[in-house]
């Protein structure tokens, strides 16, 4: 795998979460392209092992571990497993997430006319809203918990959570998502303030629209090219008017994990999204 940046984290021991996911898997290879061990967690255990075989067939290492960040016996059980494989963690990241239809309205804008006909605000759940917002800011408070006391007595760390354009502008239909999102930004400023006396640098990504596996099925109607009307709005948001690619989040990465290029970088929250949250629309 080709760098964007030459960022050495040989000797680091990185841990992510939700790792059987495109974005998460792969800002695992690029780390272990860069020298990292890897320890890839998720619930999806088969998913985060094929991101792991591909890291070992390119001479990384990389260990797979089944894990659910909103139950602690479980995050203690996986950090028992990356203790006995790689040693302590040294870096961090909070890439566990999603949404899910259940914390979804159907339309962007309430009418009364929607009543007992579409899904609309009133008929969200509090099982819909606790999944959605525990798996985004629960899952990510929690292995914070975890393995940031890994970090305590070192020669600090480095925690990166995933955060999203949501955490600037909420957008429609999404309420529980957006402010799991908005919730891991500012626990992300919370976080740089507290751990800043033990060295521990705590910053997030913020991801605009990416074309993904997972999107496709959002951003295209069912014959897999047409553009749905939702994507048309998201494009002509997008200053840069195209979707970005998961691995343009790679420099980012590597560079809030360099001690040389961002040792005085913490609490930031950046966007990588084409200029969607700069752009007004007028």
């Amino acid at each position: 795998m080709k760098l964007p940046l030459k960022v050495d984290l040989s000797g680091k021991v990185a841990v992510v979460t939700g790792a059987g996911g495109v974005i998460c898997g792969y800002m695992s290879e690029l780390m272990a392209a860069a020298g990292a061990k890897v320890a890839l967690l998720d619930v999806d255990e088969e998913g985060a092992e094929a991101v792991a075989a591909r890291i070992r067939s390119d001479g990384g290492n990389a260990v797979a571990v089944r894990c659910d960040v909103l139950n602690p016996a479980s995050l203690k059980a996986a950090h028992e497993i990356v203790l006995n494989t790689f040693g302590k963690c040294g870096v961090l990241i909070n890439g566990a997430g999603g949404n899910h239809p259940r914390a979804t309205t159907t339309n962007e804008i309430f009418s009364k006319e929607q009543l007992g006909k579409e899904k609309t605000f009133f008929d969200i759940e509090k099982e819909g809203l606790d999944f959605v917002f525990g798996l985004n800011f629960i899952g990510t408070f929690l292995a914070t918990q975890e393995f940031a006391a890994d970090m305590i007595d070192g020669d600090g760390g480095g925690i990166v959570n995933i955060a999203s354009v949501n955490s600037f502008l909420p957008l429609t239909k999404i309420p529980a998502y957006s402010a799991a999102k908005e919730a891991v930004a500012n626990l992300t400023k919370w976080l740089a303030t507290y751990f800043s006396g033990v060295g521990i640098r705590v910053n997030a990504i913020a991801p605009g629209f990416l074309s993904t596996r997972q999107t496709r099925s959002l951003f295209y109607q069912a014959d897999g090219t047409t553009p749905t009307p939702r994507l048309r709005k998201i494009v002509e948001g997008t200053p840069m008017k195209r979707l970005g690619e998961p691995s343009e989040l790679g420099g980012i990465l590597l560079f809030l994990l360099s001690e040389e290029a961002s040792s005085f970088v913490t609490g930031a929250v950046i966007p990588v999204d084409g200029g969607f949250t700069a752009y007004s629309g007028v």
